[in-house]
């Protein structure tokens, strides 16, 4: 299997267990709050630690784009034996392969922002998968409509890989005032 980022050493996600998982569970079961669903937890490394940014009680964006597509069984099965309470029956299937993701901005976004922009160049995208957010066809073609427009995922057999895929992606597109981080990856 890939490795999430580098600093992601077996010592530390087992800090992450350890520290803020198991203690977010059994918290939930100490207090009797027979909860099912998403927990996302936002997480930065602290020095050697890890350290709960925000937990999450879904999935959003850009998580959501990253994380799903590495999941080979059907969403659906999860979500109904999440429900039923029989996930434990499910042999959860996860793509080895590194994923990446990189999202598309209106200018001015998280601010005042226009919408309505052309988006160009979505035919030319072949090793990743644009995830639509805040467009729309609007007179049979795709424009803006929102401050999070896309997110751009792609598989790597590294995240480097990965990362690299989808900033050459990013390059066949274009829309007025288009922005995007261009730091992602690189802080590893």
């Amino acid at each position: 299997a890939v490795a999430p980022v580098p600093f992601a050493t077996d010592e530390f996600l087992n800090k992450i267990e350890d520290r803020i998982v198991k203690p977010t569970v059994n918290g939930l079961k100490k207090d009797n709050l027979p909860y099912v669903g998403f927990i996302f937890i936002g997480l930065i490394k602290v020095g050697d630690d890890p350290k709960v940014i925000e937990y999450n009680v879904r999935m959003g964006d850009p998580e959501t784009e990253v994380v799903f597509p590495r999941l080979k069984n059907d969403l659906v099965e999860i979500l109904q034996a999440m429900a039923n309470g029989t996930l434990d029956k499910i042999n959860i299937e996860i793509d080895a392969r590194a994923a990446t993701t990189i999202m598309l901005v209106s200018g001015g976004y998280p601010e005042a922002y226009e919408k309505g922009k052309e988006i160009m160049g979505i035919k030319n995208i072949k090793d990743s998968i644009p995830f639509h957010a805040g467009a729309q066809i609007q007179d049979g073609k795709i424009v803006t409509s929102g401050g999070r427009v896309m997110a751009i995922t792609s598989y790597g057999d590294s995240y480097q890989e990965a990362i690299k895929k989808s900033y050459q992606s990013i390059e066949k597109l274009y829309f007025d005032k288009m922005n995007y981080r261009k730091d992602i990856g690189f802080d590893l």
